[in-house]
């Protein structure tokens, strides 16, 4: 931090050389002035007003004249003052006149046994403290020079040797107390400005460190909370109201424990713990670390903490691809096993069945195993399409309309009897390139899911929009929220919650996003419902498809008669049964 500069106040003696400094000076020296002078004129008029008659005399008229001089001289001083352009002049008449009226009432009221000589003490110490002291040694001067002409025209007037003697003894004595008045006046104007400058330098150096204290919060990417001993929020940032989703002003008026519900249990000097919050915009993963401020018994904290739930989304999505790739490659292998002896007990049981000479239960019992083995084929089927997903063959294709299409065919399913379903696709087309067929199942299946889980007399609803160079595909209904513990195994195959379902539907749909290089979000609360979000990358006409798919096979010929963009009519049975 930088010394306080000498030259913000005078040095050496030297008149101030800062013109604001100087401006200030004489502002207060003029209120000053302005206010002696109206006490003095109260004084005077409540003395007329006691006399009886209340006229005023010659002395009465003379101290009127000698206060309209004041005025007058005050309101020019300040005219001066308030343009700015001539406070040296200012100074200059300022004290000038200051010597003059002290002149006028020594002459007025006896000369040398004046009771106002003081007034030439006055002089010199608005000298002092205008121009430091030289300034003050030079009225000191003038001041003596004019007091000793006073005082020996006078005697030499009255022609008295008597006050003659005395003379010499007042002159000495007035003039020497002058120059100590200069002397001392000056020393402490000296240091009452050298003091001012490091005052005004402690200032601009305080103001700069709160103006970078400012910026440092304003800009720091961690919200910072700050509290008092009673858990009363003190301070708050921008970061801090970003991430919790609240006003900034706002944020002050509350309890910390209101903010960030169980913060003050992790401890008062904790260096890194996790906790989870509830915002306006969802739950949140904050890392808190916590620092009590100043004494600690006063109670005080300091709160900085940074939003984690991306970066925990992001590590949940890297351990489910990891789980998942691990059982996709073991559940190939063991498929590719399972299907071979499958379809040999298939056609075993298909021979047993056709045998004429067999009862009619051995004729039940095959039916059975034939069924049972188609179902397990298809299951295996779906398994290794989990396992090992068809490259995307991808096409430009209007999502908004391929959306329209499918929740109209979904229309016609059952579980939406007694279901409103709403379709939102905004009025701007929403093209990607995608395989229409596979983000068509990654629909259904979300659809029948929310469907499913809505009920009877329930709401779903389907939305298409644009986000920061992504396609956000949403699928909202507003049935019971998920369990917190199922939702990190959403995406696992075999994990279901409902009788009767493979649980590969999910794991299946996030294998197809994911080859066309996005991600499925899911967000449940109590109250809120719960929401997939399909994010897809949005890549222009002609573009290559993602890295994470592989390379992009020739665009298939449209069906006839179909524009470019739509896809060709796709019957209902066909299209749900392949729906898990």
């Amino acid at each position: 931090m930088p010394a306080p500069s000498s030259s913000s106040h005078p040095a050496g003696g030297r008149g101030p050389s800062h013109p604001e400094e100087l401006r200030r000076k004489l502002t207060w020296l003029i209120a000053f002035r302005l206010v002696a002078t109206s006490l003095s004129l109260v004084a005077i008029v409540l003395r007329l007003l006691a006399q009886t008659p209340a006229e005023p005399d010659r002395g009465d008229w003379f101290a009127f004249s000698i206060i309209g001089f004041i005025y007058l001289l005050s309101l020019v001083t300040a005219v001066a003052v308030r343009r700015g352009r001539w406070t040296l002049p200012a100074v200059i008449t300022q004290v000038l006149g200051d010597l003059v009226i002290a002149t006028v009432l020594v002459v007025l009221t006896g000369g040398g046994d004046s009771p106002f000589t003081f007034t030439y003490s006055l002089a010199v110490i608005s000298g002092a403290i205008l121009l430091e002291r030289r300034g003050a040694l030079a009225l000191a001067a003038a001041g003596s020079v004019i007091y000793a002409g006073v005082v020996l025209g006078l005697y030499e007037g009255l022609g008295e040797p008597v006050l003659s003697r005395r003379a010499p003894f007042l002159l000495v004595s007035h003039v020497l107390a002058l120059f100590l008045v200069a002397v001392l006046a000056g020393y402490l104007s000296r240091q009452l400005s050298a003091a001012g400058g490091a005052l005004s330098a402690k200032e601009k150096d305080l103001h700069r460190l709160e103006t970078l204290q400012a910026q440092i919060l304003a800009c720091m990417p961690s919200g910072l909370v700050t509290c008092d001993a009673k858990g009363q929020v003190t301070f708050v940032n921008h970061a801090a109201g970003a991430i919790l989703g609240i006003d900034v002003e706002k944020g002050r008026e509350r309890m910390l424990e209101e903010l960030l519900p169980g913060a003050l249990h992790l401890g008062r000097r904790t260096s890194r713990r996790e906790l989870t919050v509830r915002t306006p915009a969802g739950e949140r993963i904050l890392g808190l670390s916590t620092t009590p401020l100043e004494d600690e018994r006063e109670g005080a904290l300091l709160i900085v903490f940074q939003d984690l739930t991306e970066l925990r989304r992001m590590e949940d999505g890297l351990r489910r691809a990891d789980r998942l790739a691990a059982l996709g490659t073991m559940s190939a292998q063991l498929a590719h096993e399972i299907r071979n002896p499958l379809a040999a007990m298939k056609g075993s049981a298909q021979l047993l069945g056709q045998d004429r000479t067999a009862d009619a239960a051995t004729v039940k019992l095959t039916g059975v195993l034939v069924r049972e083995a188609d179902r397990l084929s298809r299951l295996v089927e779906d398994f290794l399409r989990f396992a090992r997903p068809p490259t995307p063959s991808r096409r430009e294709v209007r999502l908004d309309q391929l959306v329209a299409e499918t929740m109209e065919m979904l229309r016609g399913d059952p579980l939406a009897r007694d279901v409103r379903l709403e379709v939102g696709t905004g009025e701007a087309p929403v093209d990607v390139r995608v395989d229409p067929d596979q983000l068509q199942q990654v629909l259904l299946n979300l659809a029948r899911n929310a469907l499913q889980a809505t009920g009877a007399q329930g709401l779903v609803r389907v939305e298409v929009a644009r986000s920061d160079g992504e396609v956000v595909l949403k699928v909202w209904n507003s049935g019971a929220p998920i369990p917190r513990t199922d939702l990190p195994r959403l995406f696992e195959p075999f994990f279901t919650t409902r009788e009767g379902g493979t649980g590969l539907g999910l794991a299946s749909a996030h294998s197809i996003i994911r080859a066309h290089g996005g991600d499925i979000r899911v967000h449940s609360e109590e109250g809120a419902g719960t929401e997939f979000a399909v994010i897809l990358p949005v890549q222009a006409a002609g573009s290559p498809g993602s890295s994470l798919s592989g390379p992009v096979p020739p665009e298939p010929t449209p069906a006839p008669g179909g524009p470019r963009g739509e896809q060709p009519g796709v019957d209902v049975v066909t299209a749900l049964s392949r729906v898990h």
